[in-house]
């Protein structure tokens, strides 16, 4: 698998946080919205965009350095994550707000797809992207808390030409 760029990593997550209002409401949501953005784009290009490993958690594949990646961008100040608690029988949830602007330095297909990503998935909630993320083979055909295979995005039958 491609070395991680963390540049390009963070990049990633500022484009997305900014393409949805500013914020990205939840960790199992960002982790899902990686996860269809580098997997979309391993099944049209044969790569990964951010680089990460993906391991099959309970609720879904999960970017092995995601977690330091955003420890990271706090420290840097690109973004801020909030604590809210949005139901008393919940967790709270972590919100990521952008304090830079992503310096976007995307090729047209990585925008694309990040495009894509944003639109089709990008007014879910966590747990729907869990939902989604559970029937498709490369969660499916994972054994669990195992690394996911990027060549198994190949069996999810996405159609990355028309479907918006």
């Amino acid at each position: 698998m491609s070395k991680i760029s963390e540049k390009k990593y963070k990049e990633v997550i500022l484009y997305l946080a900014e393409k949805l209002g500013g914020e990205i409401r939840g960790k199992k949501k960002l982790a899902k919205l990686l996860y269809f953005v580098d997997f979309d784009f391993f099944e049209k290009f044969e790569k990964s965009l951010t680089g990460d490993v993906y391991k099959a958690l309970p609720m879904g594949p999960f970017p092995a350095t995601m977690e330091k990646i955003l420890a990271d961008m706090v420290k840097e100040k690109k973004i801020s994550v909030k604590h809210e608690k949005e139901r008393a029988d919940y967790n709270s949830t972590e919100i990521y707000k952008t304090k830079k602007k992503a310096e976007v330095n995307f090729s047209e297909a990585e925008r694309q797809i990040l495009d894509r990503v944003v639109l089709k998935y990008g007014h879910l909630s966590g747990k729907q992207l869990e939902d989604l993320t559970h029937a498709e083979a490369p969660y499916i055909g994972t054994a669990p808390n195992q690394e996911i295979a990027y060549e198994l995005a190949f069996y999810r039958g996405t159609n990355l030409d028309n479907d918006a």
